[in-house]
């Protein structure tokens, strides 16, 4: 890709990049402002969850929590990764074989670390 287009390409990249890091940040916020409130609630309660049959138990609710959020702090790595590689000239290179990354997968998941081929083999 020509020097103009490839400058375009990474700056519309980096604009998806920079709008996903500020959705992914104020969900990190929301989703801990919630496991805080579950465990709070917990210690607050004394019931036995765990042999209610009409109810989700907090262990449940707090084990989907954590995962939620270790899932978005994970993304948020990966977007911060990707920014940095936009601003070293590594952006869009697999990081397992090294080919390049497809225009429309970039533009799909703008924080991919693996082409499609890579990312359809197991690790």
């Amino acid at each position: 890709m020509p020097g103009e287009e490839r400058d375009a390409f990474l700056s519309d990249v980096r604009a998806l990049l920079i709008a996903d890091r500020a959705r992914t940040a104020a969900r990190i916020l929301a989703l801990d402002k919630d496991f805080t409130a579950i465990v709070e609630d917990a210690q607050l309660t004394a019931t036995d969850d765990e042999h209610d049959p009409d109810g989700t138990t907090s262990a449940f609710e707090r084990s989907q929590a954590s995962a939620l959020l270790a899932s978005a702090v994970e993304h948020l790595s990966d977007v911060d990764s990707a920014l940095s590689k936009i601003d070293d000239g590594t952006y869009g290179r697999c990081e397992r074989c090294g080919a390049e990354i497809n225009q429309e997968r970039l533009l799909a998941r703008p924080a991919a670390r693996t082409c499609i081929t890579c990312a359809s083999r197991p690790a």
